[in-house]
């Protein structure tokens, strides 16, 4: 199910992130997802987030839609060339996976094999254009595809809190002229700064998703504030975390903080995207306090 659906029928639309495990193993990585996550419009697979090797993200996409889920491929333009991009996003239409998110990617030296060789044959524009181009039955060096043409529902990221608003405006604007039918933004702790960028960036009539991270302590959003581009966590809340470490270490002054958030920019947005961070079993409760059914 393309989740663009569910935005024009008026849905506030809810979804997480899911990521694959350092194996092979996805039994408790599926039983999770089904758990917590299936009453949600979708969820997202991270693609070695952090340029950290793990289980592919199309493979994991395979096993949640067999279970169940409807699952959003994220595809990073970091480890595969423009040959690579285009095989890997034909196999995702060819077994039902429509919903694509199109990331640039973290470079390798972030991860655990710093000494790997990034590719960056395209950017996250550039592939949200190329399948703006399969769609049209053709590859990008011209050649006609066999049969019939995948459909993708393609989606991007945008970092309403970066120190250059005007920037994350104009890439946004390429990213809707290349193609983009919906948003997932960075995280967004300063619920002030996304609402005055969401009035900027409303103008390009696409669905935006508010981004959430569930924090856990005080030390985690302080690591995010410093190394994190386009995050920025206000004083208040550090301390905040930083009040009570017991029930901060619980997880709810967390779902309160983003259930808070949640709550003062639903008018704002037309959706939640929540990247619980192994935090998933907290999700059904962050969205009861948010007044989400």
């Amino acid at each position: 199910m393309k989740i663009t659906d569910e935005f024009k029928n008026g849905k506030f639309v809810v979804t997480a992130e899911v990521g694959p495990p350092k194996g092979i193993h996805l039994e408790e990585t599926v039983e999770e997802a089904k758990k917590y996550l299936s009453g949600l419009t979708a969820v997202n697979i991270t693609d070695c987030q952090s340029s950290v090797m793990r289980l592919g993200s199309l493979a994991t996409c395979k096993v949640l839609k067999d279970a169940g889920l409807n699952p959003i491929y994220q595809l990073t333009c970091r480890d595969r060339n423009r040959i690579a991009l285009q095989s890997d996003l034909l196999s995702a239409a060819m077994f039902g996976i429509d919903n694509v998110l199109a990331l640039t990617g973290d470079y390798t030296t972030l991860g655990d094999n710093p000494q790997a060789k990034p590719v960056f044959d395209l950017d996250s524009v550039s592939l949200l254009h190329t399948m703006g181009v399969l769609e049209g039955g053709h590859d990008l060096a011209g050649n006609e595809l066999v049969g019939e043409a995948p459909s993708f529902c393609k989606g991007a990221v945008v970092s309403p809190c970066s120190d250059s608003v005007d920037a994350q405006l104009a890439k946004m604007e390429r990213k809707v002229a290349a193609g983009a039918q919906f948003f997932q933004t960075q995280a967004v702790f300063d619920s002030e700064k996304y609402i005055k960028f969401y009035e900027e960036a409303k103008k390009f009539g696409v669905p935006i998703q508010l981004g959430i991270i569930i924090p856990k302590n005080a030390g985690m959003v302080k690591f995010l504030n410093a190394n994190i581009a386009g995050i920025s966590v206000p004083q208040a809340m550090i301390d905040e975390l930083a009040a009570d470490k017991e029930k901060a270490k619980a997880g709810i002054t967390g779902v309160e903080i983003c259930a808070r958030i949640i709550k003062e920019c639903r008018p704002y947005c037309q959706g939640v995207h929540i990247m619980s961070m192994g935090w998933e079993s907290k999700i059904p409760g962050l969205l009861e306090q948010a007044g989400i059914k």
